[in-house]
């Protein structure tokens, strides 16, 4: 059984609080349904709606779907103790529907945090998303966020700084690592199937890099493997030549755009969610040693190949900025003393 974790600082959750503000009216008294409510998206969005929805008395309800409800009670009995949220146990390709009707539903229910066989990745995301939007159908749901990922784009050439929207690049089919983007890409297709028959406004969000309080530590995530080595008062491991450039949005600023375009966002349209501030690994890991007690150091495992491109990983965010008025208040050191100071 997992242990209790710490609740997100107040910190965090009045930041969130204070750039979505206005958009919450719109989910007054509304009644709404996130899968993979246990993850690090879903832990930020129950915490962030909690507190918005106490701040401002809006009556609004949340229920969250979970595989392992039991397990979600001994991670977070802080928020099971807040009336408004409820648990339905289930996965996401089968659940029961729950009785009711909602209005809004966020489809978060499939992360690329564990190791899973690439047949099995790419049937959950397809089958979790049909199964959640005949749900959405059969209950009403106006308004459906779909969770999708940077890698729907595959991999990003060495000529782009910036991936944006319009890019229609996609993974390498023959590359059995693809199945997680490949099945976000029909996951997508499946979103605006959906709108056109069934007129759910669905909402693609993008998603690329994040640093924050329930990031898993012991994951693919390199961030998250960095912190882990330092709490351990180990010197930091890169396991490459430490020359990929990556960029990573603060969580609560994640949670502000994920909120913004649930509410806000247009219909039929996908939007990348990430920052645009990039920096080599090598300096990544740099950054998080230096936010440590005590410093101890970075190993780098390999050396640079002379004349070779380095790997980008990093999203155009003009369209977000632009239309919805989103931005990235917080910077990479600020968003690593955070996510530090919440783990120790």
């Amino acid at each position: 059984m997992p242990q209790p974790v710490k609740p997100l600082p107040p910190e965090d959750l009045e930041h969130v609080l204070e750039h979505t503000r206005p958009h919450w009216e719109l989910l007054r008294g509304k009644r709404l349904f996130v899968t993979g409510a246990t993850g690090f998206f879903g832990m930020w969005l129950l915490e962030t709606f909690a507190f918005a929805n106490a701040q401002l008395n809006l009556g609004a309800e949340l229920v969250g779907l979970t595989r392992d409800s039991e397990g979600f009670r001994a991670k977070a009995p802080h928020l099971l103790k807040d009336s408004a949220i409820t648990l339905h146990q289930g996965d996401a390709r089968n659940f029961e529907f729950p009785e009711g009707k909602f209005s809004h539903v966020i489809h978060a229910g499939t992360t690329s945090s564990a190791p899973v066989p690439p047949r099995e990745m790419l049937e959950t995301v397809f089958q979790g998303t049909t199964h959640t939007l005949d749900f959405a159908v059969s209950v009403g749901v106006k308004r459906f966020l779909f969770i999708s990922s940077g890698a729907v784009y595959g991999k990003q050439s060495s000529e782009m700084t910036h991936i944006p929207e319009s890019y229609t690049g996609g993974p390498d089919t023959m590359d059995l690592a693809s199945a997680y983007g490949e099945g976000k890409r029909v996951g997508e297709l499946l979103c605006s199937i959906f709108n056109k028959e069934y007129g759910i406004e669905t909402i693609i969000a993008r998603c690329f890099a994040f640093v924050g309080p329930h990031l898993p530590l012991d994951a693919h995530f390199a961030i998250g493997n960095f912190i882990r080595d330092a709490m351990a008062g180990k010197p930091i491991q890169i396991k490459g030549d430490g020359t990929p450039y990556r960029s990573y949005l603060y969580a609560a600023d994640l949670a502000i755009w994920l909120w913004t375009m649930l509410i806000k966002g247009r219909s039929g349209v996908a939007y990348n969610v990430g920052s645009p501030d990039s920096f080599p690994i090598g300096q990544i890991a740099h950054t998080v040693d230096q936010n440590m007690e005590f410093p101890q150091g970075i190993e780098i495992k390999e050396k640079p190949t002379h004349g070779k491109a380095a790997s980008l990983y990093i999203p155009k965010v003009n369209l977000a900025e632009e239309t919805l008025g989103l931005v990235k208040p917080i910077c990479l050191p600020e968003a690593v003393r955070r996510t530090v100071s919440w783990n120790l």
